[in-house]
């Protein structure tokens, strides 16, 4: 992968590398996976919040990506990530991911998003304070005071996310995919990377997406990811996707991640995010079969996809903004 700019002393990195065939969301396609795009955030973030920190640090929390245009394999892609706010050992990096020909070199922008990270000690397990970034410029400042603003809906939306149930009592599709963490999957801290982990959010919100619809389907939104606890290599991983609304081309999926030592031991909660697709075909979006809540917990379920739909609306204030999605064609990520 491209190699950092000398922007890390101020708070910046830049990646710079083509799309490869691997990076596609399926062998029919060209469009690169929703996945593999939040890697490539995650890792551009990584980059600037460690330079930031002089040391290591974990994701926390991943708010409001907006995939607004697909990325195509064999594209020039360059993904830009810059801190905007820093709290006592928190760092705030937005990153904007864009891509173009390769042989013109003229890129737009396909994804934005903010990425949370924790600063942690040498010894990788209490949080430690980091040196706070000042803005300078009138952007900057703008940016910085919409990260703050946004930190309030951002804890409606923790709360509202983890006082839902999720039982058998459901009776919404779903998909399941049960692994274990391999060690390609390691980070600098030896747990597994947290993109990799949005990787498998993806790809199992695409597996129960596909089966509801029978139809390709490519990720238009993800937020709300929170990251609780760190996955060890070699343990189970349990990554649970459920459908909680459908609009007229787009579903709402909640994804959970759990992991457990395979020797024994209960499964723990390790991530959750809300994930919206939509069904495509010949470049557009088509319509999804209506699910319909049947039970208590389902029509519960169904209504919390909405209320996140409103709070995400006071996420997207300032330099975030971003379109609500419902399946515009220009949308698939």
């Amino acid at each position: 992968m491209g190699s950092t700019d000398d922007g890390q002393r101020r708070g910046s990195t830049t990646l710079r590398f083509l799309a490869a065939p691997t990076d596609v969301a399926d062998l029919g396609g060209t469009a690169v996976s929703g996945g593999r795009v939040l890697e490539w955030v995650d890792r551009a973030a990584y980059a600037c919040a460690a330079a930031w920190s002089s040391g290591y640090c974990v994701t926390a929390y991943v708010g409001d990506v907006a995939f607004e245009k697909p990325i195509n394999t064999g594209e020039l892609v360059e993904v830009r990530a810059h801190l905007i706010l820093t709290g006592r050992s928190s760092m705030h990096v937005r990153v904007v991911v864009s891509a173009g020909p390769v042989q013109t070199g003229e890129l737009d922008e396909r994804a934005t998003c903010i990425v949370i990270f924790i600063a942690l000690d040498a010894k990788g397990g209490r949080p430690t304070q980091v040196r706070e970034w000042e803005p300078r410029s009138q952007e900057q400042h703008r940016e910085a005071g919409a990260a703050r603003d946004r930190i309030g809906v951002r804890s409606a939306i923790e709360r509202e996310m983890a006082d839902q149930t999720y039982s058998g009592a459901g009776t919404a599709p779903r998909a399941v995919l049960r692994f274990l963490a391999a060690p390609t999957d390691v980070n600098w801290g030896g747990k597994t990377h947290g993109g990799t982990v949005m990787r498998w959010i993806d790809e199992a919100a695409g597996v129960c997406a596909m089966q509801w619809t029978g139809e390709r389907c490519l990720a238009v939104y993800s937020g709300g990811i929170r990251f609780y606890r760190p996955i060890p290599i070699g343990n189970l991983v349990e990554v649970s996707a459920r459908l909680l609304h459908t609009g007229r081309s787009s579903m709402h999926i909640a994804v959970h991640v759990r992991t457990a030592d395979p020797m024994g031991g209960e499964l723990e909660l390790t991530t959750h995010c809300l994930t919206v697709f939509v069904a495509v075909r010949d470049g557009g979006s088509v319509p999804v079969p209506q699910w319909e809540p049947a039970s208590e917990e389902d029509q519960h379920l169904d209504r919390h996809a909405l209320q996140l739909t409103a709070l995400r609306g006071g996420e997207r204030g300032g330099p975030m903004a971003a379109p609500q999605h419902d399946g515009s064609p220009s949308s698939s990520g």
